[in-house]
């Protein structure tokens, strides 16, 4: 299949494929088997490749891709590749030397999409996850709207074609949308979605400001015990899922894809064997009807299975409050993220987690009234861990 057609448009006239392969590699998983992964993706018709500073993969990813450009197999413009910009980088000054060490480590001239990973920025340094000596994580006071103006600048050198953001809520959004002087919107924002957590009012919105969605964890997730719930339901084995994939003659993670695909989701998917990596590619060789998409958005659930959002295999973070500005009890969907990490966790006994919040009245990420500016860290529930 001609995977030129399977395109959207962004915003700002560029072409993104609306299935991309994601490059988050488990501790438990080599990265020679990444490696073989993503060449077998190219071989299947992948052409886009969802990557990050974070995931500390990209080396690998950027040896795929120029090893496939000269064989022959692909053209450097028949890719579409993205990096993130991690939480330590979000200073103006230091936005683009993080792009640079993605471009340097993947050796590529450009990329094609430059995402803001989080809506949090991180004290600068060596750590991917800034401490005290407390283990307190270390909050930067910086200002999303001028991380967004060292996006825009990273654009305008040519060093990506596209920026968006991953993981706002609509405030955060807003923010960005409404900054005075604002050269460039967002062209997306990548988020966690799938049947158990459709993202039906940021999709509304994003598609009313003509920003695509982009969704992460589309087939539930895996089954890490490091960091996923193990008494998290398994959302491939829903019986509607599978009674539906057995309608159809199709697996039930085609059928999960399929049905972001058909509500003008742009989709992630990620798999280390060679028959499911193949297998994705035939999402696009069947259509469910308007009443099954119905059906599935019936399973919605507000389910996260990416409950703790700054947790890596490098660094932990278990349940951050972050919190929207005018946040409203029980709205599920325009919270941020991060603030889903606290709904379940027990207050720890004598000790008080000051919320970092972004105010309406001002777009600056303000100072959490006592020093040392900080989020403490909760006792940790059921496991949970980052992988976006």
């Amino acid at each position: 299949m001609d995977s030129v057609s399977l395109r959207v448009t962004l915003n700002d006239g560029h072409f993104i494929p609306v299935l991309g392969f994601g490059t988050t590699v488990p501790d438990k998983v080599p990265k020679d088997k990444l490696i073989k992964a993503a060449e077998i993706a190219i071989d299947a018709g992948f052409r886009h490749f969802d990557s990050a500073y974070l995931y500390q993969i990209e080396e690998e990813i950027g040896q795929v891709i120029r090893s496939k450009i000269a064989d022959g197999v692909v053209k450097r413009e028949d890719i579409f590749y993205t990096s993130k910009l991690w939480g330590t980088f979000h200073r103006p000054e230091l936005v683009q030397s993080c792009l640079e060490m993605s471009l340097k480590k993947a050796q590529l001239d450009y990329v094609d999409l430059y995402i803001i990973h989080f809506p949090i920025p991180l004290q600068p340094g060596d750590k991917i996850i800034p401490k005290d000596e407390h283990g307190n994580v270390l909050i930067d006071p910086v200002d999303l709207c001028d991380t967004w103006e060292a996006m825009e600048k990273c654009k305008d050198a040519g060093l990506a074609k596209s920026i968006g953001v991953s993981n706002f809520n609509r405030r955060q959004l807003e923010m960005i949308l409404n900054k005075p002087g604002l050269k460039y919107k967002p062209v997306c924002n990548q988020v966690e979605c799938h049947v158990y957590l459709n993202q039906s009012k940021m999709l509304d919105y994003c598609q009313s400001k003509d920003i695509a969605l982009i969704a992460y964890c589309t087939l539930g997730s895996s089954r890490d015990p490091l960091w996923v719930d193990q008494n998290s339901p398994v959302l491939l084995d829903d019986p509607v899922i599978c009674a539906m994939a057995k309608k159809y003659k199709q697996t039930s993670a085609l059928v999960a894809l399929r049905y972001l695909l058909q509500r003008g989701i742009v989709v992630l998917a990620r798999s280390f064997n060679e028959e499911r990596i193949k297998k994705f590619m035939q999402v696009f060789e069947f259509q469910l009807t308007t009443e099954d998409i119905k059906v599935l958005d019936g399973l919605n659930r507000n389910l996260r299975y990416n409950s703790a959002h700054l947790n890596s295999k490098h660094a932990q973070l278990h349940h951050v409050r972050i919190v929207g500005p005018g946040d409203r009890k029980g709205d599920e969907e325009h919270r941020n993220p991060a603030h889903h990490a606290l709904a379940a966790a027990p207050e720890c006994p004598g000790r008080h987690v000051p919320p970092i919040t972004l105010r309406s009245c001002s777009p600056r990420l303000r100072r959490v009234p006592r020093p040392p500016l900080l989020l403490r860290q909760l006792p940790r529930p059921p496991k949970t861990f980052l992988k976006n």
